[in-house]
């Protein structure tokens, strides 16, 4: 396989938007440490729910439907509960938890070199033209598995474009831009649709106490929209992303070094015997979820349902299914001697993370207490209001549904903690003028999904920086910013202009997913 070349004239972008990027990044990485950067968002936390504390808003908490009210959180009272509690929101910080034991599994894989083997015999079956819009379909396939493709996925993708002599950050930026940029796109049910549906149809019997809402309302779009994400994604690693990477020689690769080899004779034993270990932990897993009364279903008997045992073992089994087939390999390989050596896999993958630790912590103090404040709720209300008072025509109101969700993710990251608050209030306001709940549902999606790889208050924002790290110790924020930017972009103006489409032809969301309200 050839190793990638200088990208042709016709594929440069343009000198205003390079200079624009660049521009991006330099005032991206003078700001403060990222692990800072989260301490400051805490102290304006602190000075605004102060400053708001005394007011008596008159809007209501959709989640209680009282009048909101903004905690003080410099008051005693919240102080020492911050402080008392401290240690506890840092363990229950949700990303941590998922990182750490997947990086366990992980690490014995790499360590093995399982991963390596696995990669470069997979890359002689890959043309390297088809890299990056498969990188873009698994990213988008990892939904299935919930938040696993951040620390499984991303990193792969680093190693994967390594090694086909093309520039590890192009790599990282790519599955990025699959796993949390095409977040709502799968062609795979994922708990994420009966999560968000719950949300909505509770939100739509407000005005309509008998309308229910399917949990798969979105699904022949999201399907649809998983391929129309990989080609615009595609488009922009590949004429975007990949020139400004080449210009500057960021994450630069001696393809000689990082080239797919032959493998050995004992990579091949090792890799057989991994690979087959592989395939029986799947099948035993197969032959434990199939059955009707399986325990790992939920008690309605759903697989993929938020109740659902298999959806909260995701990560355990990540760590299985490396851990076991990277053991098998490396003792088949020669690469592992003894448990000793399984262990030294899982502490070399620990220390990779160190940095990341430093920063989950401020990141989880600043998102507990920006939470508890009700700052969030507030921020969610006044913008659905503002966009009520606009009294838009139909199409405009669904875009600035899509343009409010788009500001509200900047500062809060969880897909179900924004549609809780949104919900509420979006989904019976449209309804009033002839929207369905499951279009606004849409149209939400398509905001919270775009600008995920944007913005550096996303919980796994700073891991990605940790990974790119790994090839070039001068990225910072302002780099991963300004080439995450046109992904966002890019997605946004697109997967919007494709549901105006589905829109103007008439096609169904998905089940039961229709346009107007009533029907």
């Amino acid at each position: 396989m050839s190793s990638s070349s200088s990208p042709p004239p016709s594929l440069q972008p343009s000198s205003a938007s390079q200079r624009l990027l660049d521009g991006i990044e330099r005032i991206g990485n003078r700001l403060p440490d990222p692990a800072l950067l989260f301490v400051l968002c805490l102290l304006v936390t602190w000075v605004l729910s102060a400053l708001l504390s005394p007011v008596a808003f008159t809007d209501l908490d959709p989640r209680t439907n009282e009048p909101l009210q903004i905690r003080n959180q410099l008051a005693p009272a919240e102080l020492a509960r911050f402080i008392s509690s401290m240690v506890r929101t840092f363990i229950e910080f949700p990303p941590l938890g998922l990182v750490i034991v997947a990086i366990l599994g992980v690490g014995v894989a790499e360590h093995a070199g399982f991963i390596s083997a696995a990669l470069r015999a997979m890359l002689r079956l890959t043309p390297q033209s088809l890299l990056t819009p498969m990188l873009l379909l698994v990213g988008i396939l990892s939904h299935a598995a919930g938040d696993s493709g951040h620390v499984l996925i991303i990193p792969l993708g680093g190693v994967i474009f390594a090694a086909a002599g093309r520039s590890p950050l192009l790599g990282i930026t790519t599955a990025f831009a699959g796993v949390s940029g095409g977040f709502s796109a799968c062609v795979l049910p994922t708990s994420l649709d009966p999560l968000l549906q719950g949300f909505t149809e509770k939100a739509a019997q407000i005005i309509a106490p008998e309308r229910t809402v399917n949990p798969l309302c979105n699904w022949g779009f999201m399907s649809v929209s998983c391929l129309f994400i990989v080609g615009v994604g595609w488009y922009v690693s590949d004429r975007i992303i990949g020139p400004r990477l080449a210009r500057q020689a960021k994450g630069a690769v001696d393809p000689s070094q990082v080239g797919v080899n032959d493998l050995s004779p004992e990579e091949r034993r090792g890799l057989k015997a991994g690979l087959a270990t592989l395939a029986v932990c799947l099948a035993l897993l197969v032959a434990a979820v199939l059955p009707a009364s399986s325990p790992m279903r939920s008690p309605n008997g759903e697989l993929v349902g938020r109740d659902s045992p298999l959806m909260h073992s995701i990560v355990p089994l990540i760590f299985v299914l490396f851990t076991a087939p990277g053991a098998v390999y490396g003792f088949a390989a020669g690469t592992l001697r003894n448990h000793r050596d399984v262990i030294e896999g899982m502490t070399k993958s620990m220390g990779s993370i160190n940095y990341y630790l430093v920063m989950a912590f401020f990141a989880a103090q600043f998102t507990s207490a920006f939470t508890h404040s009700n700052l969030g709720v507030l921020l969610a209300i006044k913008g659905a209001k503002t966009l009520q008072a606009w009294n838009l025509p139909p199409q405009l109101m669904i875009v600035g549904v899509v343009a409010l969700t788009t500001s509200v993710n900047l500062f809060i990251g969880s897909a179900s903690a924004k549609w809780a608050l949104l919900g509420p209030i979006l989904v019976p306001m449209l309804m009033s003028v002839g929207l369905s709940p499951e279009l606004t549902q849409c149209a939400y999606r398509i905001g919270d999904s775009s600008t995920n790889i944007m913005t550096p208050l996303m919980p796994y924002f700073p891991l990605v920086v940790v990974y790119m790290q790994r090839y070039d110790k001068e990225v910072g924020i302002g780099t991963l910013v300004s080439l995450m930017l046109p992904y966002s972009l890019a997605f946004l103006v697109s997967w919007t202009g494709l549901l105006m489409v589905f829109w103007s032809l008439g096609i169904p969301l998905g089940l039961q997913g229709g346009y107007s309200y009533p029907p």
